[in-house]
């Protein structure tokens, strides 16, 4: 089953310095059809002005990854952790018992990114952060872990779930694979381009929810980046 959610059918906010969109149900936003897929709780779409950003703000039992698509972020949180996460990179924040962080562009472009929300395994724990450069050429017609939970995932940026978040650039014509087992749920979005999988056709920025496919079969219409979360 894969239910393709186009990009003009998501939640929209636009806050003037920020301007998101969301594939499921977040503060203003409800959608009783669109609450969440398995332990996947948000996935928001943001653009980011520049000079601007999220003040600080506390979270707690959440693993949050930022998938920067252009631009970067500028993290600081009250670990004492700073960093500046740019395209090609990616951060991730395991909330733990509770943390307090802010997230800003101090860019002098606008800051394009996902964010994507996972509910974590158990409750609890000690807050942590870290962030990484994939870049985008070892993620060439194959899809590469950023972030995962399972075990032998060594080279991914850690989270606290049965899950991964992966990535692939394919050039127009390409096919990939990837095996996400017939009982696990798959979240899947073209940061650009065009694709289809398994013979569903999504275009920049849309939503495939997937669940009860073994095999996904990813061919390129167009030259494309693609985000897939795989969880359980």
């Amino acid at each position: 089953m894969i239910d393709v959610r186009p990009f003009a059918s998501l939640g929209a906010a636009d806050h003037g310095w920020l301007d998101a969109r969301h594939h499921f149900s977040f503060a203003d936003y409800h959608d009783p059809g669109r609450m969440g897929w398995g332990p996947l709780r948000v996935w928001n779409d943001d653009t980011i002005a520049p000079n601007s950003g999220f003040p600080p703000h506390p979270h707690a039992n959440m693993e949050i990854i930022t998938y920067v698509r252009s631009g970067a972020i500028t993290h600081q949180d009250s670990l004492g952790n700073r960093g500046r996460t740019e395209a090609g990179d990616v951060q991730v924040m395991s909330a733990g018992s509770g943390i307090r962080h802010a997230e800003y562009n101090l860019e002098a472009e606008p800051t394009t990114l996902f964010q994507i929300w996972i509910m974590p395994d158990r409750a609890g724990g000690q807050p942590s952060w870290g962030a990484r450069p994939f870049p985008k050429g070892d993620r060439a017609g194959q899809f590469v872990t950023l972030a995962s939970g399972i075990a032998g995932d060594e080279d991914a940026l850690p989270i606290r779930t049965n899950g991964r978040v992966v990535a692939a650039t394919l050039r127009a014509g390409e096919t990939t694979e990837y095996e996400l087992g017939a009982h696990r749920f798959g979240y899947l979005v073209p940061a650009t381009g065009r694709v289809e999988v398994n013979g569903q056709v999504l275009n920049t920025r849309d939503g495939a929810a997937i669940r009860d496919t073994p095999v996904l079969v990813v061919t390129a219409l167009e030259d494309a980046e693609l985000v897939l979360v795989d969880a359980a």
